[in-house]
């Protein structure tokens, strides 16, 4: 579906948003289940699909979708070795420095709450995958921090839990 849909519109937005939603339901089982389900997902490149979507003008629902989509992905990983194949190429870098628009809250939570999910899997052997070596930054904590005083109570309170998970 989504080699077939690289751009999203209005007649094909509710497929896409179903799409991505049973993907992370598939790579779940695959991960508990049949590795060879998560590797077909890699092999393929999903990721920058994923990518591709949420850089298009149209794709709030996408957005959000892609949002809700890899939170539940990796909250339900248990695999470390799919876990850490999700993390290889730097893409969950790249979606963690996406220009979303914070405007919207919805976004805003659903972005908070990928991040520190994303936190929750932070170890000394994860953690290289989300240091930027080019640039010498840590996109996790540096875009996390930019919402430490944000006006919604449950934004900050989750920056601060990633912070803490950052430093243990």
């Amino acid at each position: 579906v989504l080699q077939r849909n690289t751009t999203v519109s209005d007649a094909n937005r509710d497929l896409l948003t179903e799409t991505l939603r049973s993907i992370s339901e598939i790579l779940i089982w695959g991960d508990q289940h049949d590795s060879s389900v998560f590797d077909y997902f890699l092999e393929r490149g999903m990721l920058i699909y994923f990518l591709d979507y949420m850089r298009q003008k149209n794709g709030r629902f996408i957005c959000v979708q892609i949002l809700q989509t890899l939170n539940i992905l990796f909250e339900n990983i248990r695999n470390e070795t799919s876990l850490y194949y999700l993390l290889s190429n730097n893409h969950v870098n790249r979606i963690i420095l996406h220009k979303f628009d914070f405007s919207d809250e919805e976004i805003t939570a659903y972005y908070i709450s990928f991040l520190k999910t994303l936190s929750l899997k932070l170890n000394k052997h994860s953690i290289n995958f989300f240091y930027n070596e080019r640039n010498n930054d840590f996109p996790l904590y540096v875009e996390a921090i930019k919402f430490f005083n944000h006006p919604e109570t449950m934004v900050r309170i989750a920056v601060r839990t990633l912070t803490l998970n950052v430093y243990k």
